[in-house]
């Protein structure tokens, strides 16, 4: 079990670290108390869920359980099959000041009214994790799309295919193209198998219609100069904090050419360090259903 704490002081960017971790696929909890987050923990190691990233976030909201905090990371230390990694999000004390005057909000620990005291009382409690920390990011200068790029690359140091996805999806022209496209490939300048008598009623999942379409020169180039466009940007969307692209391949009616070609990309894709999602949106794709991707290890 992967199991990531985000702890660190208030206004640092913990918010912003949690959600990027959701796009990570770690299934995280804001503000619970050590015990409780210990408890979780062997409730899931007990019951065998399939739950193999999980990430908190531990602040002063909860500063009456910080007792806790410490001798529950050690615990989590401990346990047989709990990759423990904790993250620490640090700022000035400056720029701290300033996004709270920003927002307008009392610091959890300003029982006085003084951000000031808070933040000071917060390092005092915090400075123990902070010496426990598998990485401190500094936050004080960084832009939203950096320090998603920093958490980014301490999770893929172990986890390399998770830096970057693509998901590729078949549809049908005839029902929309997907809002949350990124790109949009049409493959309807591929004669269609729908004309052909004994591939009209099959999907592109069947081999018949896949050789068919892979029969004509100008698909497997399309494919391969699509794939080699996609790698080659990848990079360049990364640096520009984007880390996932919906990649939805057309035809008409999403039943043949598209699908076929949706494979065949998700296969040159795969063939690299990224993580790839294989949807057909017009063959119902679910878990388990003989429509479902059929390239091995596509999810």
């Amino acid at each position: 079990m992967e199991l990531v704490v985000v702890t660190g002081m208030s206004g640092a960017g913990k918010t912003q670290a949690i959600r990027c971790l959701e796009d990570l696929d770690y299934y995280c909890i804001d503000n619970i108390p050590p015990t409780l987050m210990l408890e979780f923990v062997n409730v899931i190691k007990r019951g065998g869920e399939e739950m193999e990233r999980l990430a908190f976030v531990m602040d002063a909201r909860g500063a009456k359980f910080f007792g806790d905090m410490r001798n529950v990371l050690e615990e989590l230390r401990q346990m047989e099959d709990v990759n423990l990694r904790l993250i620490f999000l640090e700022a000035s004390d400056a720029v701290l000041l300033n996004r709270y005057k920003e927002t307008r909000r009392m610091h959890p620990l300003a029982q006085d009214g003084r951000i000031q005291d808070g933040i000071a009382k917060e390092r005092e409690l915090l400075s123990f994790a902070k010496e426990q920390a598998s990485i401190v990011i500094d936050t004080t200068n960084l832009k939203t799309a950096a320090l998603n790029a920093a958490i980014r690359k301490f999770i893929a140091s172990e986890r390399k295919k998770d830096i970057f996805s693509f998901t590729v999806m078949s549809f049908g022209f005839k029902n929309g193209i997907p809002e949350e496209a990124d790109w949009v490939l049409d493959t309807r300048f591929i004669p269609n198998p729908f004309y052909v008598q004994s591939l009209k009623h099959l999907t592109g999942l069947n081999k018949k219609v896949q050789d068919y379409v892979m029969r004509f020169p100008k698909t497997m180039e399309f494919v391969d100069a699509q794939a080699r466009w996609l790698l080659d940007l990848a990079p360049a969307y990364m640096h520009e904090g984007k880390y996932h692209l919906m990649i939805a391949v057309g035809c008409t009616g999403g039943q043949h050419r598209s699908v076929v070609v949706a494979e065949k990309l998700a296969q040159a894709l795969d063939a690299s360090d990224y993580n790839v999602i294989l949807l057909h949106r017009e063959l119902r794709n679910k878990p388990n259903n003989k429509n479902a991707g059929s390239y091995p290890g596509i999810l």
